[in-house]
């Protein structure tokens, strides 16, 4: 096959081999298949609402948000429909064009879920583009939130399946996955992706890549966020654990391995300078997570990524499918 192709039956070997080449060749190989598919000079904006905050079942040893860590966070009930969409119209006046809202739930309940398919349905009568991670969905969740008009449907993957429960022990990796068919059966597009920088090695990077690539579909986003250590949390001690160029060749072999998806520079691009983030455009990722807070993260201010756009000669893209 040639390179650009889309391809569903990589091997590990295969995935090993491009992480592990020279950074210009990754870099140059990344870049002639982005070119093949997208602006190169282009990049979509989402922006990421929390709707509710705090005091969620699961034990993800990375977040802020798990009832069983004390991270000083404030548990908070669920958002009101008028505040969420007047967030969603000044996100669009920003130049967001898709609003995702995002619930610390380890599934939703019945209901507050009324509550977030009438938010859907008013972000899309702004004419955005709307993308929810509530976390797992049964059948019947999924099919309610295709018909109140859902595009995305965000559910991350983490890390691979062996180091998996490493992280996180409440829910298994499969039970991802299974959310992840539910959504690709109703028609929705799938967002999903990793955290680099939770002690994983190499090979899970790769394992995971693996997965997203050999899915039926291949995501439509693929966010690679890197990990923001939060005090109280299991990881508190990863800050500054991962090399640059490690994160750097994560997003250009996604890139390569996913040519049609948008590749999303995720969480922790606080803490990344302006040079690392243009490499990060360089390998091909094409979308970002606009304003100042993601979830309960902090995240660069939309001036200075306006600033940023311009210094690289970078346009907003009109949409994100």
């Amino acid at each position: 096959m040639a390179l650009g192709d889309i391809r569903h039956d990589w091997t590990l070997e295969e995935v090993q081999a491009l992480l592990q080449q020279p950074f210009n060749d990754l870099i140059f190989q990344a870049q002639r298949v982005h070119r093949q598919y997208f602006d190169a000079n282009s990049v979509q904006t989402s922006t990421l609402l929390n709707i509710k905050t705090g005091g969620c079942a699961e034990d993800c040893s990375y977040c802020s948000q798990s009832a069983r860590y004390d991270t000083g966070l404030k548990k908070e009930q669920i958002m009101q429909l008028e505040e969420v969409l007047s967030k969603a119209k000044a996100a669009k006046d920003s130049g967001a064009t898709r609003f995702c809202m995002g619930a610390a739930w380890r599934n939703p309940n019945d209901k507050d879920f009324e509550l977030v398919l009438a938010m859907v349905r008013g972000v899309k009568d702004l004419n955005m583009e709307a993308c929810c991670t509530l976390g797992m969905l049964n059948d019947d969740q999924a099919a309610r939130l295709k018909e109140a008009g859902l595009d995305y449907y965000n559910h991350n993957l983490d890390t691979s399946e062996a180091y998996y429960p490493q992280v996180i022990t409440t829910r298994s990796f499969q039970d991802r996955l299974d959310t992840l068919a539910r959504v690709r059966e109703q028609g929705m597009k799938v967002c999903s992706g990793g955290i680099i920088g939770l002690g994983e090695g190499e090979g899970d990077r790769a394992q995971l890549l693996r997965t997203f690539a050999n899915l039926p579909e291949h995501p439509h986003s693929v966010p690679i966020n890197l990990l923001v250590p939060i005090e109280g949390t299991p990881l508190a001690d990863m800050r500054g654990k991962t090399d640059p160029f490690d994160f750097i060749r994560v997003i250009a072999t996604a890139r390569i391995m996913m040519p049609a998806s948008y590749v999303r520079l995720s969480a922790g691009r606080s803490s990344m300078s302006d040079e690392m983030q243009a490499l990060c455009f360089l390998a091909g990722a094409n979308s970002i997570f606009y304003g100042e807070k993601l979830l309960t993260a902090d995240n660069p201010d939309a001036q200075h990524d306006r600033l940023l756009f311009k210094r690289l000669g970078l346009t907003q893209a009109a949409s994100g499918c």
